[in-house]
């Protein structure tokens, strides 16, 4: 049995033709199911795991990057198989990676089913299936209790990968690929050196696998997990015990 949780954003009247087509095409090849639509307090996890006493065994997520991360962050613990249709290219990053095409089309990678055990990410108590990102903050990192990573400045630009890599902007680095299968946790660091009136220096980024990372500071500081922002002044992250079992397409970049 199939469980479809729908983003609020594809209520929008530009996507009501897209999404006819996906119930259809969903119709025909016969994996159709249980519509739930997330509203702002939604507790996906809850939901997910009153339906598997039903007898759902896949939960599709149809939506965006955000609707992803969302979803997965609360229930990657539940044994079950995640799909996920991308309604519309805007927002939607990491469906390319996944090999899974937009909007109808997904449907038929759903229903080839070809699954994958994907790792997953941790950090107090809170699961991040894709990136955890830390801006430019007086942070102190520790990894795998060996190294420690600090800036003359005492700031320090951090994020975590899982799923998708991260480039940044005014930087050439390109063609690193995240592998979520390898037990690792990638991190891409650069402390910042200089502080300008009209830009910021940094030194040149470092790109490590880890196992476990511990980030300090004497303040709180901003953590971005998976869309999700909250405050914390220190935080321990590594692989969650838990992978998940997420449908992929053939193309996928990994």
């Amino acid at each position: 049995m199939y469980l479809y949780l729908y983003d609020q954003y594809i209520k929008e009247k530009k996507y009501t033709s897209i999404i006819k087509q996906v119930e259809n095409r969903l119709t025909d090849i016969g994996i159709a199911g249980k519509i739930v639509r997330l509203q702002n307090f939604t507790n996906a996890d809850s939901i997910i795991e009153q339906e598997i006493r039903q007898g759902v065994t896949t939960v599709v997520v149809v939506g965006n990057d955000e609707t992803f991360g969302y979803v997965l962050s609360r229930a990657a613990h539940q044994q079950v198989t995640f799909g996920f249709i991308p309604i519309g290219e805007k927002g939607n990053t990491i469906a390319p990676i996944l090999g899974i095409p937009y909007n109808d089309d997904a449907c038929d990678v759903l229903s080839r089913r070809r699954k994958m055990s994907l790792d997953v990410g941790w950090f107090n108590g809170r699961f991040f299936v894709n990136q955890l990102y830390i801006p430019p903050s007086h942070i102190e990192v520790q990894y795998d209790d060996r190294f420690v990573v600090s800036s003359q400045t005492g700031k320090i630009e951090l994020v975590v990968c899982n799923l998708q890599p991260f480039f940044w902007k005014d930087t050439k680095s390109q063609g690193f690929v995240i592998h979520p299968q390898d037990g690792k946790l990638e991190a891409f660091l650069r402390p910042l050196t200089k502080v300008g009136w009209w830009r910021q220096e940094y030194e040149e980024s470092s790109i490590f696998p880890f196992t476990e990372m511990v980030v300090r500071a004497k303040k709180p500081f901003v953590v971005v997990a998976d869309g999700k922002e909250s405050k914390e002044v220190s935080i321990t992250i590594k692989l969650a015990k838990e992978k998940i079992s997420l449908v992929v397409g053939k193309e996928r970049q990994f």
